[in-house]
């Protein structure tokens, strides 16, 4: 018996962070990152001192929250500005990060949040974006890509698929496609858009960087 107690802690210990994540992730999908630790306490059933022992700060319950989504979305961003065609690239993380960002819509929110507590994302959304500036550079000089493309115009798209959350789930992964193959539609270089001249504008909300 004395064996066997540190391990039902470990246990225990466990299943509590395991419910709180859980938690935690549905509450930021369904209210934003806004939501309070004595929330996600309340929702997950246990007393805020188990929380805060658990996450001292919110932004690492929001880290830890979005850990997967964090190198997923990184790993999407460095295959496409690994592949030797760069508008093939490109496209590939259109498609890879709609549909990522389609099954779960928190992560979006913090991703493009300006919001304080999401400051952790911040440097990791200026890196992501820095390197798809890049991709979409090359994509323009193989005249893939359109000429007038900035990359605010990515941002753009990221913030107007916030509206696949609406979708139900089990058509949610075929929108989201439809959606990304509309998208490399528009981005796509043609005699239509070939004359337009490069642009410089910047969306009000959220910083690209």
């Amino acid at each position: 018996m004395p064996d066997r107690l540190p391990h039902m802690l470990r246990a225990d210990a466990q299943d509590n962070r395991d419910r709180i994540l859980e938690v935690a992730r549905a509450l930021f999908a369904e209210k934003g990152i806004g939501i309070t630790m004595r929330e996600v306490a309340r929702r997950a059933e246990i007393g805020p001192a188990t929380l805060y022992r658990r996450f001292p700060a919110k932004q690492a319950l929001i880290d830890a929250a979005f850990d997967d989504e964090m190198r997923s979305c990184r790993q999407i961003v460095e295959d496409g500005c690994a592949d030797p065609d760069p508008w093939r690239g490109f496209c590939s993380v259109i498609e890879r990060i709609t549909v990522l960002n389609g099954r779960n819509q928190g992560f979006v929110d913090a991703f493009m949040s300006a919001h304080p507590e999401a400051d952790g994302f911040a440097a990791h959304r200026a890196a992501l974006l820095s390197m798809l500036a890049d991709l979409a550079g090359r994509a323009k000089k193989a005249g893939r890509l359109r000429r007038d493309f900035v990359i605010d115009d990515l941002v753009l798209v990221l913030l107007t698929g916030r509206g696949l959350a609406a979708v139900p789930p089990a058509r949610r992964e075929t929108s989201a496609r439809r959606f990304a193959a509309l998208v490399v539609d528009a981005f796509r270089e043609t005699d239509t858009n070939a004359d337009s001249p490069p642009t410089s504008r910047q969306l009000s909300a959220p910083p690209a960087g």
